[in-house]
């Protein structure tokens, strides 16, 4: 079985490199699987998991929050606006996130920016859906 050379970098940091038989991603048009010798792709990322599987089968789970997604026949770059190890989420963190966002859709006031709260709500819900993912994977 091929691999492919994976790359995962934010801002701030590079997550993780090195090898993987499969790389998912939360693409802006739907989520995509990257295998080796994938036609060549750039596209943007909209928040959500990053699951790459390497050779063995073991599985490791990132979140980003948006950004660029390269792919090339033999390698994957996530390029992240902020991205982190789904077992460094904190959840309290989340579970706030999206009391804020969804207690501002509830206000009927012209200064709220639904776009902006929208897009705060749909990391939080990206963010407990990477932990929930996280935590079925470790029952098994």
């Amino acid at each position: 079985m091929s691999t492919l050379q994976v790359d995962i970098v934010s801002a701030e940091e590079q997550l993780y490199t090195g090898q993987a038989s499969l790389v998912v991603a939360p693409a802006e048009e739907g989520d995509v699987g990257i295998a080796p010798r994938h036609a060549p792709l750039l596209t943007r990322l909209r928040p959500g998991e990053v699951r790459i599987t390497q050779e063995d089968g073991e599985e490791y789970l990132y979140y980003a929050s948006g950004g660029l997604l390269e792919v090339q026949p033999s390698s994957v770059t996530v390029l992240a606006d902020t991205a982190v190890r789904a077992h460094d989420i904190d959840e309290a963190a989340a579970l706030e996130a999206k009391r804020r966002a969804e207690e501002k859709l509830q206000v009927q006031k012209d200064e709220v920016d639904y776009g902006q709260v929208q897009a705060e709500l749909a990391e939080a819900m990206a963010q407990l859906r990477t932990l929930e993912n996280l935590r079925k994977r470790a029952k098994r």
